[in-house]
């Protein structure tokens, strides 16, 4: 039954779901016109929201580009090929591979959202290499999975930002305290719902499997190639691009760094896990020749990502200055009681998801119509707060942007694993949503 939703479901989306630029474009003109013909702003100023918000991802863009370079050069050292092939070795059949993917997505997304996208998608082309008969485009499917789980995981930003905040407004609407990670991150429901997933999650990708005769294996010439540099020490100047030493002495210098970093006790955040990427490959690779090889290969797999986020930023800009999304959220609070609340924030969050793809963006939004709204009816906050980081990520599955990092290094497009994806949302919801009534 489930092989046959996921055909349906695969035919449909590979037939007519367009690139995920175009989808970024088609969501653009969407919230504009909701915000116009819903909210009653004029066109000239749902433009402006537009325009002014293009850029409000900048920083973030920048560092998911960083992210990408980062991870893919870091793949192409010696070490971490072998240390691949070690745990794609595990798997010895294509239903193991894809339960195996599965598995190591949601641990490395629990662990860190951007450390699990980059480790996820370098461990699906090296199971596709090893593993012969493996249906490439539900491997990689299988491996974006693991995002259902990284909203209740260490990199969580409503957990992280509601156990340490600093911020005014919601230093406010929680009267000074804070809500420690014993009751998000690390509470029994939480660890219970990432439990169900990581036990159901990986049958159910396994049983998307098609029949031999429809696989599609990895095709490798859309892919990085191996380098395989050959020293020319001729000249001075090459002499130094391919000797050990400048890269060696950098790589410690970022080392030493980040070990005072930790021994200091500061927050871990993407910009650390890009630093462990980049100094990690300075140390791998050979030489700085080696380094920029590598590099440039890994440019080749941000084709068509970069413009995107500047296009989620403004559908951001429009749906947060609109008033769309908090009106979205209202609209579901208002209908909410003390026993369907957490259920109704989870739907509202996931619904807001789609057109605002940032967990901090959304809790910035959300925050001030939950928190009060779950004080009235007695719903404790740590409950509230986590229905609406499983929301954010339980969309995650059907939002393209959080995949295109990951769909760059496996040389994939948004179309292939759709279809397999759309399954994933359809269980992960029916789990979520058991969840909200039972524990939540």
């Amino acid at each position: 039954m489930i092989k046959n939703v996921s055909k349906f479901f695969t035919r449909i989306l590979e037939r007519w779901l367009p690139d995920a630029f175009i989808i970024a474009i088609t969501i653009t003109f969407i919230v504009l016109l909701i915000g116009v013909l819903v909210q009653d702003h004029s066109p000239t100023k749902m433009v402006r929201l537009w325009g002014n918000g293009v850029w409000d991802l900048l920083i973030f863009s920048m560092q998911v580009t960083i992210t990408l370079f980062t991870g893919s050069v870091l793949a192409q050292t010696n070490v971490v090929k072998k240390g691949l092939k070690s745990i794609a070795a595990i798997a010895k059949s294509p239903n193991q591979a894809i339960i195996l993917m599965t598995m190591i997505a949601l641990i490395c997304c629990w662990i860190s959202w951007g450390f699990g996208l980059i480790a996820s998608a370098l461990m699906a082309r090296e199971i596709a290499y090893q593993v012969k008969g493996v249906h490439y485009p539900l491997l990689v499917a299988s491996a974006y999975s693991g995002m259902l789980v990284w909203h209740a995981g260490l990199s969580g930003s409503i957990p992280l930002k509601i156990a340490a905040t600093n911020n005014d407004q919601l230093s406010a609407l929680l009267d000074g305290n804070i809500i420690p990670l014993s009751e998000t991150i690390f509470s029994w429901e939480s660890l219970a719902v990432c439990l169900v997933l990581f036990i159901t999650l990986p049958i159910i990708n396994k049983l998307m499997m098609p029949s031999p005769s429809e696989v599609i294996e990895i095709n490798l010439d859309k892919l990085p190639i191996d380098l395989d540099l050959t020293s020319d020490d001729s000249t001075p100047a090459q002499y130094i691009e391919n000797h050990r030493f400048p890269t060696l002495f950098l790589g410690l210098l970022g080392a030493y760094y980040l070990i005072d970093y930790i021994i200091k006790g500061e927050p871990v955040g993407l910009n650390t896990i890009n630093f462990v990427f980049l100094v990690a490959g300075l140390l791998l690779h050979r030489s700085a020749a080696s380094y920029l090889a590598a590099l440039g290969e890994a440019v080749k797999g941000l084709s068509g990502i970069v413009l995107q986020f500047p296009l989620y930023a403004g559908i951001m800009g429009m749906m947060i200055g609109s008033g769309l999304a908090a009106s979205m959220s209202e609209w579901f609070v208002s209908i909410s009681n003390a026993d369907t609340f957490t259920l109704l924030t989870f739907l509202s969050a996931g619904i807001v998801n789609v057109f605002v793809p940032s967990g901090g963006g959304q809790w910035a939004v959300q925050a001030p119509i939950v928190i009060p709204a779950a004080e009235s009816l007695g719903v404790p906050l740590n409950k509230a707060a986590m229905a609406v980081a499983f929301g954010d990520a339980w969309t995650n599955m059907i939002q393209p942007l959080w995949a295109l990092p990951l769909l760059g290094i496996a040389g994939l497009k948004i179309k292939d694993i759709m279809g397999y994806c759309t399954v994933a949302l359809i269980w992960s919801g029916i789990v979520f949503t058991l969840s909200m009534l039972l524990l939540f």
